[in-house]
């Protein structure tokens, strides 16, 4: 194989690596899921465009979950009449009076669902760990992810940046 050969073909192989990592590290859609809160409320994700979303699963049995509940609390009263929305997501195995009785104990303002077949984990790409964290960008993508508590002043970044522009 001559020089220029090999060049051609290594210079190709860079840019279907280069194509490849660029089009991994785009923010993937939003699932198009409905949720339905414990207070019997029905929310559509894909009604929620413009509007950034934070969708956190969690369980009343988790220790990282309940940490998390008071900074939840504060963005939610910061950003709220900004347009965010925050829904928690009960795990499927957690019981819904227990997800109710945290509610009322910790005054939590924001979205409660429940995910009693497990069908919400399944469209964020099975989540089973919990607290797992989704930011969704008023475009509705997904810009942020973790799983362990969240990183308040990264979740704040993206907020100000959406809720400015």
């Amino acid at each position: 194989m001559n020089k220029t050969k090999a060049t051609f073909i290594f210079l190709g192989l860079w840019g279907v690596l280069a194509i490849a990592i660029w089009f991994l590290l785009q923010p993937k859609p939003a699932p198009d899921v409905s949720f339905k809160t414990i207070s019997n409320k029905d929310i559509a994700l894909n009604q929620l465009r413009g509007k950034p979303v934070l969708v956190t699963f969690w369980a009343t049995d988790c220790a990282a979950c309940i940490k998390e509940i008071p900074h939840l609390i504060a963005l939610f009263q910061r950003y709220y009449q900004h347009g965010l929305e925050i829904i928690a997501v009960s795990m499927f195995y957690d019981p819904p009076s227990r997800v109710v009785a945290m509610s009322r104990a910790k005054n939590i303002p924001y979205n409660l669902a429940l995910d009693l077949q497990g069908k919400h984990s399944l469209a964020f790409g099975h989540v089973r760990a919990t607290p797992t964290t989704f930011l969704i960008s008023p475009e509705g993508r997904i810009v942020y992810q973790t799983t362990g508590m969240f990183n308040v002043n990264t979740i704040e970044a993206y907020l100000d940046k959406f809720l400015t522009s």
